[in-house]
């Protein structure tokens, strides 16, 4: 989880079986994070540059 603007983005879930979490959901997470924060970024730039018209 991420807390952004007052929000929670919930990234990733699964369901553990055991204690440890397997590196491959810790990958994924971590992956989708990364796409959203550029999504966003790349939005926030688009916006910025639309106000300047």
């Amino acid at each position: 989880m991420e807390f952004v603007e007052r929000k929670i983005i919930l990234f990733n879930a699964f369901q553990k079986k055991t204690q440890k979490t397997p590196q491959k959901e810790i990958d994924k997470a971590l992956k989708l994070k990364r796409e959203y924060f550029e999504l966003k970024k790349t939005q926030g730039n688009e916006k910025r540059s639309n106000k300047k018209r």
